[in-house]
This record gives structure tokens, C-alpha cells and sequence, in this order.
């Protein structure tokens, strides 16, 4: 068969007790086997994820993914559904509402679900009206709301053609998965094929995947070489998908459920997350629970700050981003509560009270673009591909200079502070046109000095890794002993004082290299300080010699003495205006 593309699919994870037939009905709606291992069908019951899928009488593709609805595998549950938008409760008519179904509904109201599907099955054995009507009283007070509910029994077929017709109402008003956004396919298996190598399965929830790509998996790069969607080969898988990929580059060995895929820089891997707990959480917290996310499950260490606000200190980094929704499940409790991703780069919590502080931010945090104004005015400047990995969009009024961001306002703020700090640099060190570029950039508070020359505005300039003014004014004695100086070559351009001359005349290393940087002077070696035009006069004296011409011949021309003319023959050399032939004579160019 010849690979396509895949896109459109449906993704639905069932939940309910593990006697109330959920693998039975999978079977009734798709004709397929759900359960993995020769294991479970020998116990009748699902152990790890199970998958089948069907094409509805609409054209829908629908898979679904049966969790197991044991107790003991409520980990593997969290697994199967973290990533799924929609859920199959599934209630038994002879046996009702149990602690095990009281337990799925808890995950799946503590991740937000809001789409789900009422089946009240073995219809056969029982009326399923009263566990119908108590069932769906009991959703209504969860995040999924009114519930539809149909009642079935997977053993006759009764109530099968009800309920794909509901799924097909249930499907319909899904929201729209976006398959542009980066990928982040949390692995739940990983196997071996002989032939083909490593293959791993998850739910695409987001973005797109080709054959070819390159993704990130923890710190290395991986290709996926092959791609499959319901057991058919495909080249473009988009999301919302069930996919198998055939990876290039890793192992099955170093692959567990919970690693991710990633859209390389897309993502930031965190041990450290503040967040909000969600809905109607309760009650005294876990210090160490368990944090699952997508298929991924590990330990925590939890610090309430105050009021919902929480920090989470994780024991493996995960690739996290702003608005994900964690459930933290306290294993000795059977609780499950959901927490909110609120910054995934949160600051130290040093100073007394600032826990209450970080909770009042957090809690005034909103999402989207808002939200994203408030966090980048707090970080001040921020790496813009580390800010929409965080999971922020860039907020109206921020400043992009090069790869980095700047909150609204920024630049304007910290450009008025800059010609105070030029002026209170140049009183203390009046020979200097003002300060470098880095001790800008450290009294400023930016990460790197190239910031700097998005707040230096006129009249101040960015110049030989300065922040100076237009006219930077020498020092009055200084400028005096310049003027003398200047004098004298104005009327002998090639007359270099001595160094004991510009001693006598205060001129040392420091106040000449001021009038050197002011551009009064001009430096052509050590001890040999000329006009600053110097070099049109020497060229036009050397013009009237015969080429080539000795140096000899140059120091007669410009009146000189060998202190000068020598270094003043190698600064032509050097820029370029005469050219030293093998025989050590010199012509202009």
C-alpha cells in the first residue's frame, strides 16, 4: 500500500470498574480485540492499555483507547487517558456506581474533561434506567456536566446503533485539534519489530508528524523513519491521531512510557513548576506525589505557597509548558487533584513572605496574551525561543532586539536612565568619553551587552565599545595643552612634540589617549602624537617625489626626524596610502 496522509481521526479513552465491560463493548463497537497480552484475556481483564479502532457511518475514524479498570492499574488508566480529549464512561446495569468508578470519574474530572459519553452496559441483566439517571446525576457535579447516557448491552448488540449515533454527536463537537502547533507525543509503548527496529505508540494531540522528521527525545535527536495511523502506513500524520512511529536513532532499551517527543527547541525540560490547583481540590495535599502528565508518571516533592498556589519540585525533568493540566495522585489516599502549569521557570523563594507573594501573582495570572504581558514584565528580558517554549505567546508591546524579548515599556525605561549614568561616569573619570558598553549593561541589569545599544539614543552613540555623548569635552587644563600642541603642528604638521614636552606639558598617557578618543589628536606610534590630517598633507608631499622613493627621501619631504618618519612611513604602509617594494623603497598606490 502506498503511504498517505492521515488527519481527522477521533481519539476516545473509556473509563469505568474492571467488571463492568468496557473491553466487551470496544469489541461490540469496533469488531476488534482491545487487550494487548495473552495475560489479560486469560484474566478477563485489562492491564495495560488496550486499542481498536472503527470507522463510524459517518466517515468518522474513531479509535479508542481501553484503559484498565483494575485498581491496581490506575497508573497505567492516567497513562491512557492524559492525552485523549473525550471519555467512554462506561457503568454496568446489575452492579452500578463503584469506589473503581468512582476513582475514573475523580482522574477524569481532575484533568478538566468536558466531553464525555455516558454507556450503561449488560442492559440484558438489568434495568438501566435508575443506574442511568443516579450515573448522570453524579457527572453533572464533575468537570464533563450533563452527560448524555445510553444504555447497551455489548452481549445482544441492543443500544449498539444508540450509542455510535451518539458518539457521532459526541465526536462532532470536539474542539478542533491544531496540527500546527510543535509536537509533543508522549511515548505509552515501545517494542521492537524485527526488520524495522524501535517503534513507539502515543496519541499526537497537537502538531503534525512526516516521515523524516527529526524530533527531540530527552537530549537526543531521533528520525522517524517509518509512520503508521490505525495499522496503516502513512507519511504525514496530523493531529488528533493515534500513531505508531519506527524511529531512527535510539533503542528500545532506553525508551519508557512517559519519555516524550518533542519538536526540538519547542519545549522546556523542568524539575521545577509553580502552579494552581484546580476545580474543587481539597482537603490536605501530599508532600510527595505522584505528578502524571500525558503518559509520563514521577515523583514530587509538593510546597503549598498559599491559597491554591503550589510548587512542585520534580524528581525527573519533563517537557512542560504553561497551561498544561498535572494531575498529582497521592498513592496511599487513592486521591487524584489537578494542578495547573503556571510557570515553568519559576524565580527562588528567598525572602520572608515571598511564598504569599508568588501565590498573589499566580493567582492574579491569566492566560493567553495577558498573561504572557504580566510574566515578561516580571522576567524584564528573556530569550524570545525560551519564552514560547515556556508556552507564552509574545504580548502586544514587547520589544524584540535579535534573539532576545523585552517587556513592554523596557526600552523607554531604561533609555531615560542611561544620560544620567554617562554623566555620573565622566565626573569620575573626566579623561574617559564615558563608560564602556559592560558597565552599562551591569548597572542596567541585562543579560548581555548587545542590549545596550537598544537604549543609547541621541544624543548619546554607541563608540569603540563605549556609551558616549555627541562631544565628549575634555577637561579644561587638558584641552589647553591640546590646543598648544595642535597649534604647533598647524604650523609644522610633521613636528611631534617630545615626550618630555607633552610631560612638561601634562599631557600623559591617559589625558593623550582622551584627545586621541575625542579625535583632537592622532596617535602613530608610541610617543609620536600628530594632527588628525596628517595623512592628506604626507601624501600630498610624497606626491611631489620621484616614485619610488627612498625613506630618506620621505623624511626630507615632510621636514622630519627619523623618530617620526619611520613610524610615520609604516602608518602609511599600514593604511594602505604607500606600498614598501623588496628593495625597501616606496611608491604611493
Amino acid at each position: 500500500m502506498t503511504p498517505t496522509a492521515t488527519g481527522g481521526m477521533d481519539v476516545i479513552a473509556t473509563a469505568g470498574h474492571v467488571d463492568h465491560g468496557k473491553s466487551a463493548l470496544v469489541r461490540a463497537l469496533t469488531g476488534m480485540e482491545p487487550d494487548r497480552w495473552e495475560e489479560e484475556r486469560r484474566r478477563g481483564l485489562t492491564i495495560d492499555l488496550g486499542f481498536a479502532w472503527t470507522t463510524l457511518p459517518s466517515g468518522r475514524r474513531l479509535a479508542v483507547v481501553d484503559v484498565p479498570g483494575h485498581e491496581r492499574f490506575v497508573g497505567n488508566m492516567l497513562a491512557g487517558v492524559g492525552s485523549v480529549p473525550a471519555a467512554l464512561v462506561v457503568v454496568a446495569a446489575d452492579d452500578g456506581w463503584s469506589a473503581q468508578t468512582a476513582e475514573h470519574v475523580a482522574v477524569l474530572d481532575a484533568l478538566g474533561v468536558r466531553h464525555a459519553l455516558l454507556a450503561v452496559t449488560k442492559a440484558d441483566l438489568a434495568d438501566p434506567a435508575p443506574v442511568l439517571a443516579d450515573v448522570r446525576e453524579r457527572l453533572a457535579a464533575t468537570s464533563m456536566g450533563a452527560v448524555p447516557g445510553i444504555a447497551v448491552s455489548a452481549l445482544t448488540g441492543a443500544g449498539v446503533p444508540e450509542l455510535v449515533a451518539a458518539l457521532e454527536r459526541l465526536l462532532a463537537g470536539l474542539p478542533p485539534a491544531d496540527p500546527a502547533a510543535p509536537v509533543r507525543l508522549w511515548i505509552d509503548r515501545a517494542f521492537t519489530i524485527r526488520g524495522a527496529g524501535t517503534v513507539v505508540t502515543g496519541t499526537l494531540a497537537a502538531g503534525t508528524v512526516r516521515v523524516g522528521d527529526r524530533l527531540l527525545l530527552g537530549d537526543r535527536d531521533v528520525v522517524v523513519r517509518g509512520l503508521q495511523s490505525l495499522g496503516e502506513p502513512v507519511e504525514t500524520a496530523a493531529a488528533t491521531a493515534r500513531v505508531a512511529l519506527n524511529l531512527r536513532g535510539v533503542a528500545v532499551e532506553d525508551l519508557r512510557r512517559g519519555d516524550a517527543l518533542l519538536t526540538p527547541g519547542a519545549f522546556r525540560r523542568t524539575s521545577l513548576v509553580d502552579g494552581t490547583l484546580a476545580g474543587r481540590a481539597a482537603g490536605r495535599l501530599p508532600a510527595e506525589p505522584v505528578v502524571h502528565v500525558g503518559s509520563a508518571a514521577v515523583g514530587a516533592r509538593l510546597r503549598p505557597l498559599d491559597g491554591a498556589a503550589v510548587r512542585l519540585r520534580l524528581a525527573a525533568p519533563l517537557p512542560l509548558r504553561v497551561g498544561d493540566r498535572l494531575l498529582l495522585r497521592d498513592p496511599g489516599a487513592r486521591r487524584v487533584v489537578g494542578a495547573d502549569v503556571r510557570d515553568v521557570d519559576p524565580p527562588e523563594l528567598r525572602r520572608r513572605g515571598a511564598a504569599r507573594v508568588r501565590a498573589g501573582e499566580l493567582a492574579a495570572q491569566e492566560p493567553g496574551a495577558a498573561g504572557a504581558a504580566a510574566d515578561l514584565a516580571r522576567r524584564r528580558v528573556v530569550r524570545a525561543d525560551d519564552f514560547s517554549a515556556m508556552g507564552w505567546p509574545v504580548p502586544d508591546g514587547a520589544t524584540a532586539v535579535g534573539p532576545w524579548l523585552l517587556a513592554a515599556g523596557l526600552v523607554d525605561e531604561l533609555a531615560v536612565r542611561v544620560p544620567p549614568l554617562v554623566g555620573a561616569y565622566r565626573q569620575r573619570h573626566p579623561l574617559e568619553p564615558g563608560p564602556p558598553v559592560e558597565v552599562v549593561r551591569r548597572e542596567l541589569d541585562l543579560p548581555v551587552a548587545e542590549l545596550v545599544a537598544a537604549v543609547v539614543r541621541p544624543p548619546l552613540a554607541l563608540r569603540d565599545g563605549r556609551v558616549t555623548a555627541a562631544s565628549a569635552a575634555l577637561p579644561d587644563r587638558v584641552q589647553k595643552a591640546v590646543d598648544a600642541v595642535r597649534a604647533r603642528l598647524a604650523a609644522d604638521p610633521f613636528a611631534a612634540p617630545e615626550a618630555g614636552e607633552l610631560g612638561a606639558a601634562g599631557l600623559g598617557v591617559r589625558e593623550l589617549a582622551a584627545a586621541v578618543r575625542d579625535g583632537q589628536l592622532l596617535r602613530i606610534a608610541e610617543g609620536v602624537y600628530l594632527a588628525p590630517d596628517v595623512e592628506a598633507e604626507a601624501r600630498s608631499r610624497l606626491a611631489g617625489l620621484p616614485q619610488p622613493f627612498t625613506l630618506s627621501q620621505a623624511r626630507r619631504a615632510w621636514g622630519t626626524t627619523r623618530r617620526v618618519a619611520v613610524p610615520l612611513a609604516e602608518w602609511l604602509d599600514a593604511r594602505g596610502v604607500t606600498q614598501r617594494l623588496p628593495d625597501n623603497t616606496r611608491r604611493l598606490r
